[in-house]
């Protein structure tokens, strides 16, 4: 997932109360599932551990087809009657069906694959999926794709493992579908969700909510009723494309009579945003909509309720963009897009110094998008904009990208949300939208119009950052470890069939 997800929503989270360590067992129609939650701890995170250790990574064709295949297998053991593979033009997809002949339907989302790692940068092997003891915290599990996605989602299969372990019957039925290409923007997910029989499927849902691990080191929640926007783009500039530099790498001492596609791409990318950086030039760039009074006194009552300094202290950083008061800096997080150069490199950047001219460099940017803008929209105008500032011939890629969405607070997915949070103790605050990003446009476009949301319980943190973690035993009573995040999963299965 983009890095929506923990990071934004464990910062950004907010509640008035404290979770009510006890709420939990208070219900006693969930004593059994509780109970076989419990006994399935181990086999649970057992399952967890050995997905971590499978992984599937997309942008270095890892894992494939082996990902999707094992992914059905998930999903088939977890109770589903159907699961199947289905082909794209990339990587495949999964579409599951469970059901249990109840009035509604659900639509859960599932990513399959994780972020590529350097494991010289993780303080546990990133594959190993260890058990560690983290201060503050409890003992968790450490991994790539621990908390991005697959832990959440593990969490999920062990509700369903739980509720079948007991004796029930699901209290709703479940269309799933999973894709193996999220972290590199999701550029086939239309051929999964558009084939009939899916988007039948799928249309006939209360909406689509993906697992996710919603609360802070602190155990405050947020409900997020939207999502950024992304599209990711390479930039490259070369001497074969402009046509004037080298078409080789040659000797720097030539740059006197040789131009420098390096140079070149760093003067594109100057006319793409202001001077420090923080305001989009480009020209005709599609305009977001202006933040609502709704959601302008949702920012105000989170940022009432942050801890500035304690934010700036997580982010390592000292100050907002221009020195902004706190509120108006997590307005522009919310409202505004962004052009961001996620790596800038040309020629040699390895010890000490290789004097050459490069013939070739390449940025990798991501635009995050807000309503009422596009994917196409934005990437039209920026292939255009480069054009007109005399940079056509610089190539422009893009790798994958999706529209934002929004959901209205008022859509059965988001109530139910709410109403299992407040059973557990818990105020939760609404947020307009993530600052991150999902493809769940899919979902809440044309033609399915549906609700989608993110939910879950539990604590995790370090998405596409080295030491990703989930809590497996948390040693705050305020955060879920497994057994929690797992009937909190419960109870939203069963809420959503009122």
């Amino acid at each position: 997932m983009r890095p929506q997800t923990a990071l934004f929503t464990s910062i950004f989270a907010a509640a008035a109360m404290l979770v009510n360590p006890v709420a939990w067992s208070a219900e006693p129609d969930f004593s059994d599932i509780q109970a076989q939650i419990a006994r399935q701890h181990d086999e649970g995170v057992k399952r967890l551990q050995d997905w971590i250790r499978l992984p599937s990574i997309a942008a270095q064709d890892l894992g494939y087809p082996e990902g999707a295949d094992y992914m059905v297998r998930l999903l088939q053991e977890a109770g589903f009657q159907e699961a199947v593979k289905i082909e794209t033009d990339g990587k495949p997809g999964v579409f599951a069906t469970l059901d249990a002949g109840a009035p509604r339907t659900v639509g859960v989302y599932f990513m399959y694959d994780v972020k590529h790692f350097d494991p010289q940068e993780w303080s546990s092997p990133p594959l190993e999926a260890a058990i560690v003891d983290k201060p503050g915290l409890g003992k968790v599990i450490m991994g790539r794709g621990a908390v991005n996605q697959k832990g959440p989602e593990a969490a999920f299969l062990a509700a369903l493992h739980a509720i079948r372990g007991a004796g029930r019957n699901m209290p709703v039925n479940v269309v799933l579908v999973a894709e193996g290409e999220e972290e590199i923007g999701s550029p086939n997910i239309a051929q999964i969700v558009d084939r009939p029989e899916v988007r039948s499927a799928l249309a006939g849902t209360v909406g689509v909510f993906i697992p996710s691990a919603s609360q802070d080191r602190d155990g405050l929640v947020t409900v997020n009723l939207g999502a950024k926007g992304v599209i990711e783009v390479q930039l490259v500039s070369s001497g074969e494309t402009w046509g004037r530099g080298p078409g080789k790498d040659v000797h720097s001492s030539l740059k006197a009579m040789i131009d420098s596609p390096s140079w070149r791409l760093v003067h594109a990318l100057n006319t793409l945003v202001s001077a420090d950086g923080n305001t989009i030039t480009i020209e005709n760039y599609p305009q977001p909509l202006p933040l609502s009074a709704e959601h302008k006194a949702m920012i105000a009552v989170g940022a009432s309720r942050r801890n500035e300094a304690k934010l700036k202290e997580q982010l390592s950083t000292q100050h907002w963009i221009d020195d902004l008061p706190f509120v108006e800096a997590l307005e522009r997080l919310v409202s505004q897009p962004t052009v961001n150069i996620e790596g800038l490199v040309g020629g040699y950047t390895g010890p000490g110094g290789k004097t050459v001219l490069p013939h070739r460099a390449e940025a990798k940017l991501d635009l995050r998008l807000v309503p009422d803008m596009t994917a196409e929209g934005a990437l039209a105008a920026l292939q255009a904009h480069l054009a007109k500032q005399g940079f056509g011939d610089i190539e422009v890629t893009m790798s994958g990208g999706y529209d934002p969405t929004s959901t209205p607070a008022s859509a059965p997915l988001i109530q139910a949300q709410i109403a299992v949070l407040k059973q557990a103790g818990i105020d939760p605050m609404l947020w307009p939208r993530s600052a991150g990003s999902y493809p769940g446009y899919i979902f809440t476009g044309e033609p399915l119009n549906l609700p989608s949301a993110h939910y879950g319980l539990g604590h995790g943190s370090g998405a596409h950052a080295p030491d990703e973690y989930f809590v497996i035993e948390s040693t705050n009573p305020e955060v879920r470890g497994w057994d929690g995040a797992v009937l909190a999963y419960v109870q939203y299965l069963y809420e959503l069939a009122k």
